[in-house]
């Protein structure tokens, strides 16, 4: 993950007019370059917890299901790209035509060598700051998902699982998920 310093803080009206061949954030008035792109066995875990978070939703219509890249912006100096994120049917008038304008309910996080740092500090803090319900940290070394839930506006862990566990989310009342196969990549 680079940090691009060209100005020293950018808002919202800045991000748009980035050139579009890179991936950015924008955490606290940082623009941050997503580079590189992510490995074939972070998209495999990506595609693999999305498909099965989009057949729970579609199935009991609960709302929008949406992968990176997709802008959630939180305010004028935060907007990140969530590996994938949820968004409560209750909640889908925060999804506008260029960008999800506020909190998700869950926002999914695989991390990677260089993004774990933002994923497991920047992130975590501003999801909590900004009123995300539930946050999933994927490790693919360690074959693990953590849970976290919102209380009180900080994130408390719910649960790890591990690759032969089945993940329950607190959220998604009733959504199980085999990580065996999440995890299985060659």
């Amino acid at each position: 993950m680079t940090v691009v310093t060209a100005k020293k803080k950018y808002t919202y009206k800045d991000y748009p007019n980035i050139a579009d061949d890179k991936r950015y954030e924008l955490i606290g008035g940082e623009l941050i370059m997503m580079t590189p792109s992510p490995i074939p066995y972070h998209q495999w875990i990506s595609k693999n917890i999305e498909y099965e978070i989009e057949r729970f939703v579609r199935e009991k219509n609960l709302g929008k299901v949406f992968d990176a890249p997709c802008d959630v912006y939180f305010d004028d100096e935060n907007v990140i790209q969530p590996d994938i994120l949820f968004v409560s049917e209750e909640r889908t008038h925060i999804i506008g035509k260029t960008h999800i304008q506020g909190a998700p309910d869950l926002a999914v996080e695989i991390l990677s060598e260089s993004t774990a740092y933002t994923d497991l500090m920047k992130k975590k803090r501003l999801y909590a700051r900004f009123g995300v319900k539930e946050y999933w940290i994927v490790d693919p070394d360690g074959k693990t998902i953590e849970i976290y839930c919102l209380k009180k506006g900080v994130f408390a862990l719910f649960k790890s699982f591990s690759e032969n566990d089945e993940l329950e989310s607190p959220l998604l009342t009733g959504l199980k998920i085999g990580l065996s196969p999440v995890f299985a990549f060659l």
